[in-house]
């Protein structure tokens, strides 16, 4: 297994991050940034693989998750969002990396406020860019919504359960027990008042995504149970002006997890093709 680094950033509003790289650190850099209440180990079937043989990886604890900062009042402004990939990129020096993001809204916030240049491309996996605006109705399933209450719950019992409800809404086939309950570990580390922050922002990036030029792959499970493929998956798909979609009929919200063999071969591809052609974005991309 390839020797893991540990880094602490100051991202956006001075709120510390928790990341950790691993891999080849003359490679193409690939930024991992995990989903909803979930943290870097979400990606360990990439960061224990042999990608790290051929790219550098760097996983992020997004701001609420993991080991980073947990502030009570952070998550609304896509501003701070941007600043703390923006900070990854400039504090451990990453070289146009690929953003491969399972919260893909932390694309959009990135690129609304600092533009392309300093990325090579995108891998946006099961992803969300609306949220709490017209566009957005159908977006997420009814049995995720039935989780909301007991998602911010103080409750133990009710946030416990409802913890567990969503990691086996996550697969297309019910999680083996260890995986679940590593799953449940790091999901209950994040407090229910960021998970109902997260419920509550107000997301629309159609314009964003119409605007980005770098090679994006969208990644997206058919059997998703909480992004609607036909709602997101294929949506950003033809919003992006370079995009290819790729969709596995046999998984569900976690294709990274479901089956790592092909979402790594997928990303090595990406990451060695995009990282060799970064060029310049056209004047007026960012």
């Amino acid at each position: 297994m390839a020797e893991r680094r540990t880094h602490t950033v100051i991202g956006g509003g001075g709120v510390r991050l928790h990341v950790e790289e691993t891999g080849n650190r003359r490679g193409p850099a690939v930024l991992l940034i995990h989903g909803y209440s979930q943290c870097r180990l979400a990606w360990r079937r990439q960061m224990d693989s042999d990608l790290a043989a051929d790219l550098r990886l760097v996983a992020l604890d997004n701001r609420g998750h993991g080991l980073s900062e947990k502030p009570r009042h952070a998550y609304a402004d896509s501003r701070l969002w941007a600043d703390d990939v923006r900070a990854v990129i400039d504090t451990l020096e990453l070289d146009h990396p690929i953003l491969c993001c399972a919260y893909g809204v932390v694309i959009c916030d990135y690129v609304r406020h600092h533009g392309e240049s300093a990325v090579a491309g995108y891998n946006m996996v099961s992803g969300l860019t609306r949220l709490n605006v017209p566009e957005a109705v159908g977006t997420l399933s009814e049995d995720f919504h039935r989780l909301v209450p007991g998602l911010h719950s103080t409750d133990v019992e009710a946030a416990v359960g409802a913890l567990v409800s969503l990691i086996r809404l996550s697969t297309a086939v019910e999680p083996p027990a260890e995986e679940l309950t590593r799953t449940l570990g790091y999901n209950v580390l994040v407090p229910p008042h960021v998970r109902e922050a997260l419920s509550h922002r107000r997301l629309w990036n159609d314009d964003v995504l119409r605007g980005m030029r770098r090679p994006a792959l969208v990644t997206h499970g058919e059997r998703d149970a909480i992004a609607l493929v036909d709602a997101t998956g294929r949506v950003h798909a033809a919003l992006l002006p370079n995009a290819r979609l790729s969709l596995y009929p046999d998984a569900g919200h976690a294709p990274y997890l479901e089956d790592p063999e092909r979402f790594n071969r997928e990303l090595r591809e990406l990451a060695l093709s995009a990282v060799r052609e970064a060029a310049p974005v056209p004047a007026g991309a960012g």
